[in-house]
């Protein structure tokens, strides 16, 4: 709210409203114990969860550059994606470093430049990090309905819309907010309108991204009970194996059986169909609802099981990758 003091022949006068009554804070109110337990728990949970993630993302980093055979475009997508939620991981302990130094403080106070230049890095590392779960989704839908498949091109666009789509909408929205709604430190979101900017990309890579992965079941279902595959699907299956695997395979692998052939399908699609689902469903379910409905909920969901994404990406594309074992 806006806070106003009047210059009179005695001097300023005091603030008017209060800065409680502005910040809709009430210096008398108190949470009750059970309340206080609760949020202490779900960031004891994020902070564990995250944590994790930090560490297993940046040990599965290391393993991927170090080995010069898992370098390809497959690899170099994964490995984007462990940036996005090392990135995403960093900025959170930034952000409660910032917004809650003080166990007692009432940030409502905050309103610097640092602070919210330190919410608009978080807003653009989650919004990445969304992104590079959905470019997961369109690399395999694109490797499993592509015949040929320039994969260099491809990446090229993938890093445009991985890395720069959010850069631009989280500008727009600095922006925007600058202007309109230059309040506090940004980490409140009263102005929906403002706020759609950073939520609407995001909420549609999740629906599009579960698109692709009903797609993405339609197509494999329909190969792999075909009983009798033909010289053009054949080569489809050939080529997709051709990109599962960064060494180059030689020609008298098409005679590879079919179960190889699926196996090696399945293994590929495995990881970015539990992905889909496991960070999709989750914020699908809350991403049209107004942001004070089932905050705690939404607290469990984004921040608890939320912060364990990273650990979960790190086990299925690194750990337990056939490649790296």
């Amino acid at each position: 709210g806006d806070i106003s003091r009047n210059c009179t022949e005695e001097g300023w006068s005091e603030p008017f409203p209060h800065y409680y009554d502005a910040c809709g804070f009430d210096e008398n109110e108190t949470e009750s114990d059970n309340q206080d337990y609760y949020y202490l728990s779900v960031k004891a949970l994020y902070t564990v969860g995250y944590s994790t993630s930090l560490v297993s993302l940046t040990t599965a980093m290391v393993i991927l550059c170090r080995f010069r055979k898992l370098h390809c475009t497959r690899n170099f997508i994964h490995m984007n994606l462990f940036v996005s939620f090392i990135l995403r991981a960093i900025s959170v302990f930034i952000k409660d470093g910032v917004l809650y130094a003080e166990q007692d403080g009432n940030h409502c106070f905050i309103s610097t430049v640092e602070c919210k230049a330190v919410m608009v890095f978080f807003h653009y590392c989650v919004m990445s990090n969304y992104f590079w779960l959905f470019i997961e989704g369109l690399y395999l839908f694109t490797l499993l309905v592509e015949t040929f498949f320039p994969e260099r091109r491809y990446f090229y666009w993938y890093t445009i819309i991985g890395w720069g789509t959010p850069t631009i909408c989280v500008t727009v929205w600095a922006v925007l907010r600058l202007h309109f709604d230059d309040t506090g430190c940004w980490d409140m979101n009263d102005n929906t309108a403002l706020w759609w900017v950073i939520k609407g990309p995001v909420v549609g890579s999740i629906m599009i991204n579960f698109v692709l992965f009903i797609g993405i079941i339609v197509i494999l279902v329909q190969k792999l009970q075909s009983p009798d595959i033909g010289g053009n699907e054949s080569s489809i299956y050939f080529s997709c194996v051709q990109k599962c695997y960064c060494k180059p395979k030689r020609a008298n692998q098409h005679s590879c059986k079919m179960s190889e052939l699926s196996t090696i399908t399945l293994r590929l699609a495995r990881s970015t169909l539990l992905l889909i689902p496991l960070f999709g469903i989750h914020y699908t379910v809350f991403a049209f609802s107004p942001e004070n409905v089932s905050k705690r909920e939404r607290l469990v969901f984004e921040l608890g099981l939320g912060s364990f994404q990273g650990f979960v990406v790190a086990v299925l594309y690194c750990f337990l990758n056939g490649e790296v074992r």
